[in-house]
Parts: C-alpha cells; sequence; structure tokens
C-alpha cells in the first residue's frame, strides 16, 4: 500500500484526510509542519507527499527546497496542498518542482486523482 505523508497545519484538515485516505486503502502519515514533515520523511520516506504551503516553522516552499537538494529525497512526488489559488502562487509552486498543486477545500476524486497522477503506473498482470 503506498504510503501518503500529509503535511498540514490545521488539524481537522490534515486528520480528515488522513482519514480518507486510509480508507480509499493507503497508509496515511502525518506532520502538523514542515520541520516535523521532514522528520517523517527520513524515518518513513513516503510514496507522495501532500504539503501545505503556508505553515509555521517550515513552510511548502522550504521543504519542497529541501528535498530537492537530497538525491534520495528528491524523487519523492510532492503536490502543493493549500487554499492559494491565485496563478502566481500555482505557477511559483510549480516551478519549484511541485508535481502537482490541489486547492482546498477538494473533492475526493480530484484528491485521489491527484495522488494517482504521481504513482508509478503498475504492469497489468
Amino acid at each position: 500500500m503506498p504510503r501518503i505523508l500529509i503535511i498540514e497545519d490545521n488539524n481537522t484538515i490534515r486528520e480528515n484526510t488522513a482519514e480518507l485516505l486510509e480508507l480509499e486503502g493507503y497508509i496515511a502519515l502525518t506532520a502538523s509542519n514542515g520541520k516535523k514533515g521532514l522528520e517523517v520523511i527520513k524515518l518513513h520516506p513516503p510514496d507522495v507527499i501532500l504539503c501545505d504551503l503556508r505553515m509555521p516553522e517550515m513552510d511548502g516552499f522550504a521543504v519542497l527546497g529541501y528535498l530537492g537538494k537530497h538525491r534520495d529525497l528528491k524523487r519523492i512526488p510532492f503536490i502543493f496542498f493549500t487554499a492559494k489559488t491565485e496563478k502566481s502562487e500555482v505557477k511559483i509552486g510549480m516551478d519549484a518542482g511541485a508535481d502537482g498543486y490541489l486547492t482546498k477545500p477538494f473533492d475526493l476524486p480530484d484528491l485521489l486523482n491527484a495522488i494517482e497522477k504521481c504513482l508509478p503506473k503498475k504492469d497489468p498482470l
């Protein structure tokens, strides 16, 4: 089962998203800010990272920048997960190396679609 790390400072959003993903068969890991997220990444490298853009202590841009400097971590697909919907914010995130951009509030199909696009394709049996 793929592991999805949710880095989100809003407890309700973080826990609800984790619960939705677990109901869909994913293993959900959580962190309340970027610093804690990096600790989780080092201990349990996820298959995909969903990361809020604006958080205290370490924002999503800083997390993505850190990952990009480490060969073994920069391969992890990274999706910004934010309420920021301005086109300039989306462009900055994608230019920084994000693999996707999901706006909150989101629909479950949009969340699952964003994650599935980042996971390796399975060979048909």
